[in-house]
């Protein structure tokens, strides 16, 4: 095993000492950082609270997200489950395993919601809900505490960034024209993709060791096959950025949906967005192949820009049709 994650795992194992009784809080922090809630619930920021603070969240969590996905791909490093049978797989994960992108993500997301909101209790609450995600990695085997460590500075790196920038960044983009902005919407995600496929080229002659396949299938053994060579998470995500952006300037340009108004109708645009996200994310997927070509491939790109559009901009226009905004 690699000297750089071997001294883990009695990290992990001290961790999974604490007994099964921590299982089910441990997959819940863990969930805080899964696609399903992303989707399900961060939209709304956007749709309820500020429409400002949930794009910026958006935003920084998907670049992270494809960041984190290229970085994988470079190193192709196991996750813990995969090469040693001292520790016990609680989750199954098919992708490589370092940096976290829990915890890198959890790091900004939570400190780009707390830099928002700027109020002393809900920092301390983000700081504990970032520490219990990455924690919940080690716990689930999922992830060495080198992937956590790195993942947390990526974090760091990244969040430091995006509010340095913000400012700046935002004070330039009031004086470029609607063209240039809808312009670099496509370039950002596009350009995040190009990287992630081309490093994904560079080391397509990498093979998955079989002992990594055995081990993890072992260890979960209803859990698919595991399958890290996919570029399925950075068509993913790069389709969602996307769609998030673009639908984002439409709305700023558009310049008719406020966030605000009564609880009621806050509800009732949180229950019709996430109807919509459910209808085109699964919809779209029931319709849309499921195999490894480059139609498949397209198609994905296409459901995740469609899901990102929605939140961002067909979303709000439907909560203004409907008189909920």
């Amino acid at each position: 095993m690699n000297i750089w994650l071997e001294w883990g795992i009695p990290i992990i194992e001290w961790f999974q000492s604490w007994g099964e009784g921590w299982l089910l809080p441990m997959r819940i922090f863990t969930f805080l950082g899964d696609e399903e809630f992303i989707m399900l619930v961060l939209p709304a920021l956007l749709w309820c609270y500020d429409v400002s603070i949930g794009f910026r969240l958006g935003l920084a969590l998907l670049i992270s997200n494809g960041i984190n996905w290229v970085i994988k791909m470079a190193f192709g490093w196991p996750r813990p489950y995969w090469v040693s049978d001292k520790v016990q797989a609680f989750k199954a994960e098919t992708s490589f395993g370092i940096p976290s992108g829990h915890a890198q993500n959890a790091v900004v997301l939570w400190g780009r919601l707390a830099a928002g909101i700027k109020r002393l209790p809900i920092t301390i609450i983000c700081i504990i809900l970032l520490l219990f995600i990455s924690f919940s990695r080690l716990y689930l085997a999922v992830h060495f505490p080198t992937s956590v460590l790195l993942g947390w500075f990526l974090g760091i790196l990244l969040l430091y960034i995006f509010v340095a920038a913000d400012k700046p960044i935002d004070s330039w983009l009031k004086k470029q024209s609607f063209r240039l902005k809808m312009s670099l919407a496509f370039i950002l995600p596009l350009t995040i993709l190009f990287l992630g496929l081309l490093v994904m080229t560079i080391n397509v002659d990498r093979p998955v060791p079989q002992e990594w396949i055995d081990m993890a299938q072992s260890a979960i053994p209803d859990a698919d096959p595991i399958n890290p060579n996919t570029p399925e998470g950075i068509i993913s995500g790069t389709g969602s950025l996307l769609g998030f952006c673009t639908g984002y300037l439409l709305l700023t340009q558009w310049d008719r949906f406020n966030a605000a108004g009564a609880i009621s109708k806050r509800i009732g645009r949180y229950i019709v967005g996430v109807c919509g996200v459910v209808i085109i994310f699964f919809g779209l997927r029931m319709i849309f192949p499921q195999d490894e070509t480059l139609l498949a491939y397209s198609l994905r790109f296409i459901r995740y820009a469609a899901v990102g559009f929605w939140v961002s901009y067909l979303g709000p226009r439907t909560f203004v049709a409907l008189k909920l905004a």
